[in-house]
């Protein structure tokens, strides 16, 4: 018996393991369809003739595959298993990536980033999933681990695209065939971890139907909207809000990149120090905050980088965001419904974020009305994080027609808060 329990102990620790260098390789490419392409997309759309209204649909096409197919995903976890269609959606990922490098046609080349985004849009929900299931006392950590990889990722896509297209010559197809590769490489782990499919069960009152209905719910998507919103303005809009006030391109490209590689070190901290907090409202103010003084700032037209770096310190509201996820929920399946209705919902609340404000800019001449909007979205994201950063749990929301549900004693409770702030503390000396 001591030996069974031996070998079922060095295999969940091995299948923990490979569960987590998955998770690390599998970030990393969550963001690169995205922003690989911005880099090069003049060369891209001179070469295949791309018009500008395709130019536009595909600057949009992120945030409406991230909704559409975030939204499928927990139906399909359901019937394929999280670890398989985790797999498929690396494949996706990569064969998008590849087949658009390699295309002549403005058409493909839009299809097969859909293609890639939808591999990315599984992604998105089904690893704060498997956090969930997988590290249940270490979520702050795993959080911490996954939206750090992300921001690396994204930053590394933005960053190296431009330097690999020169070292090829010139060639976008080879600059942007290189993140295939990653794919590639990201998908190993989860082809090992096949036959280690988790039982899969939906856990009462987190259906799609229920989460429609559900308070808690709609104020973690409005919060994860809001976010995902200021963040698509401020990489699409941030470079000529600079230009506008005297700084270079050259310029304007240098600040974003530092804007974007704040993502990294704030990645690091935020899920950890989420975890550890009873609640999360003070971290959702002290956002917001960061946010209202770096607007406030740039509207000055002055000192534009101080304030630039201030609304980079608001962007932790992205891995906060991801760590309500699995902090408001109790069970792996109650976090991949509510992963998939708060990313899916939120993303388009986001997608009208960056077309507003162009129109906005464009119709009043200047960035005043423009930020107005952007104020009132942060005062939006204020309520709705303080009702989403409150202590509580998506499975007890007494919904219209439920039955009742025993409230949580308090040892539940008391196990749950040890487990979680046992999970940061190993963070914090890690």
């Amino acid at each position: 018996m001591t030996a069974v329990v031996a070998r079922r102990g060095r295999r969940t620790g091995s299948v923990a393991w490979l569960v987590g260098l998955g998770i690390v390789l599998a970030a990393l490419n969550l963001r690169t369809a995205v922003t690989s392409v911005g880099p090069v997309l003049d060369q891209v759309s001179a070469a295949l003739g791309m018009s500008g209204v395709a130019s536009g649909l595909l600057t949009t096409l992120p945030v409406l595959c991230f909704a559409l197919f975030g939204a499928m995903t927990p139906a399909l976890s359901h019937r394929v298993g999280e670890h398989r269609l985790l797999l498929v959606g690396l494949v996706l990922l990569g064969a998008g990536l590849w087949i658009r490098s390699v295309v002549g046609s403005s058409g493909v080349f839009l299809a097969a980033s859909v293609l890639a985004l939808s591999g990315g849009a599984i992604g998105n929900v089904l690893i704060p999933t498997l956090i969930k299931r997988h590290f249940p006392s270490r979520s702050g950590l795993m959080t911490t681990v996954y939206s750090t990889a992300m921001a690396a990722g994204t930053m590394l896509a933005a960053a190296a695209t431009v330097p690999i297209q020169r070292a090829a010559g010139g060639n976008w197809h080879v600059a942007l065939g290189v993140w295939a590769a990653l794919a590639a490489v990201s998908a190993i782990p989860w082809l090992a971890l096949l036959r280690s499919e988790p039982e899969r069960h939906r856990a009462r009152g987190t259906g799609p139907g229920e989460l429609v209905r559900s308070r808690l719910a709609w104020a973690i998507a409005t919060y994860f909207g809001t976010q995902s919103l200021i963040a698509y303005v401020m990489f699409g809009w941030l470079p000529q809000l600079l230009q506008d006030n005297g700084y270079t391109s050259a310029q304007a490209g240098t600040l974003l990149a530092v804007f974007t590689g704040l993502g990294i070190p704030i990645s690091m901290l935020v899920p950890s120090i989420a975890a550890r907090m009873a609640d999360q409202r003070l971290l959702v103010a002290a956002f917001c905050g960061a946010y209202v003084i770096g607007f406030a700032g740039l509207l000055t037209g002055r000192a534009l980088w101080v304030w630039a770096v201030l609304v980079g310190v608001g962007m932790g509201s992205f891995p906060l965001a991801l760590a309500m996820l699995a902090l408001r929920t109790r069970t792996a399946e109650a976090t991949a419904a509510l992963s998939a209705f708060g990313q899916s919902a939120g993303y388009l609340i986001a997608g009208a974020g960056p077309l507003a404000v162009g129109v906005l800019y464009e119709l009043s001449g200047g960035w005043t009305v423009p930020f107005v909007l952007l104020f009132v979205v942060v005062g939006a994201q204020m309520v709705a994080g303080w009702y989403a950063g409150a202590s509580r749990y998506i499975e007890d929301e007494r919904r219209p027609g439920a039955p009742a549900e025993a409230a949580p004693d308090e040892g539940e409770r008391g196990i749950r808060t040890a487990c979680v702030s046992a999970g940061a503390s190993q963070a914090a000396r890690e």
